[in-house]
């Protein structure tokens, strides 16, 4: 099994910043993309910001804000998070396509999600 393990969310003012932290563990054989979702009362969960080998795409209004980057020897991922919007309060969770073995298929898994409030 895998498992990941989020940090680093919190409460903070419109305008400051926090950055989130998730490390995979488990049966990993290597990691094919790794990710930071949201999800706010009421709505979808969306994709925020994913890192695939060495591109990243990000969610056009967290564009020049937000920022992913990664870790391999750690199996983390990083989101720094900064000029923050109570828009932008959500949980946020992160997940990781994983390859378990040198022979297997990839896997989707979540963490367990991390809150963040941004107060105006």
């Amino acid at each position: 099994q895998v498992q990941l393990v989020e940090s680093g969310g919190g409460l903070v003012q419109a305008g400051g910043s926090l950055r989130l932290s998730c490390a995979a563990s488990g049966s990993i054989f290597s990691i094919n993309a790794m990710g930071w979702y949201r999800q706010a009362p009421g709505k979808q969960r969306e994709l925020v910001a994913v890192t695939t080998g060495g591109s990243t795409n990000y969610k056009d209004s967290v564009k020049g804000r937000f920022t992913i980057s990664r870790d391999n020897a750690k199996n983390t991922v990083y989101l720094q998070m900064n000029s923050l919007k109570p828009e932008d309060t959500a949980v946020y969770y992160c997940k990781a396509v994983v390859v378990r073995t040198a022979s297997s298929g990839t896997y989707g898994y979540w963490g367990q999600g991390t809150q963040v409030t941004v107060s105006s």
